[in-house]
């Protein structure tokens, strides 16, 4: 159903980010999406170790 990404399909995506999102604004979702990875492991070790003390 799906296959890899290949160099020109990266590229038109990231043309269409730039110009839906414009160049200021690229760091700022980065930033947002790197925090957001950051939680969501924080959350799997913290459910991870909880699984790990009751069982």
């Amino acid at each position: 159903m799906f296959r890899s990404l290949g160099t020109t399909e990266l590229l038109i995506i990231a043309a269409v980010v730039i110009l839906l999102f414009g160049g200021k604004k690229i760091p700022e979702l980065f930033k947002g999406l790197a925090d957001a990875v950051k939680e969501f492991k924080k959350a799997s070790k913290d459910n991870e170790q909880e699984k790990n003390v009751e069982g």
